[in-house]
């Protein structure tokens, strides 16, 4: 592993442990040339995983992306970070393990919606209104009263 600091090849573990979710592998690290130490996170892949997006392009599956649509839409709320790390992480596994190697977009933005639903009601408008492309307060509106629907059900 490539020291971040130094740019050194060779790097020496100290301490591996799963992380909370058993989802990866922590790794701390000591530089052999510079003696920095750092922390590295390992997941299991088991398979490449392309989003088909709707006018039919594809591009690999970046978890990363998916991290940062579901952090813009929890920003600012009281949710504690692991449970957007098991959000994220469940909805990876799924992926992986559906056995399909092509997904649609909309299928990762369903499980998405799915997930902030049970997660918080005003993360999941909020992603909800960029996923379905609202395009005016109406929209909003709309949506708000059928999430009040549901959650008085």
């Amino acid at each position: 592993m490539r020291c971040p600091f130094c740019s050194h090849e060779d790097s020496q573990v100290k301490d591996s442990r799963p992380t909370e979710d058993n989802a990866a592998i922590r790794r701390r690290r000591q530089c052999e040339a510079c003696g920095a130490r750092f922390t590295t996170f390992e997941r299991i892949q088991l398979r490449d995983i392309w989003v088909v997006k709707s006018e039919g392009r594809k591009e690999a599956f970046d978890r990363d992306k998916l991290a940062r649509s579901v952090g813009i839409a929890c920003r600012k709320r009281p949710i504690d970070p692991s449970r957007l790390e098991k959000l994220i992480s469940g909805i990876q596994r799924q992926l992986e393990t559906s056995g399909e190697s092509e997904i649609p977009a909309r299928a990762i933005g369903e499980m998405v919606m799915e997930g902030l639903k049970r997660l918080d009601s005003v993360a999941y408008i909020r992603f909800a209104s960029v996923y379905k492309d609202f395009t005016d307060a109406k929209d909003f509106e709309e949506f708000a009263g059928s999430v009040q629907e549901v959650a008085r059900e």
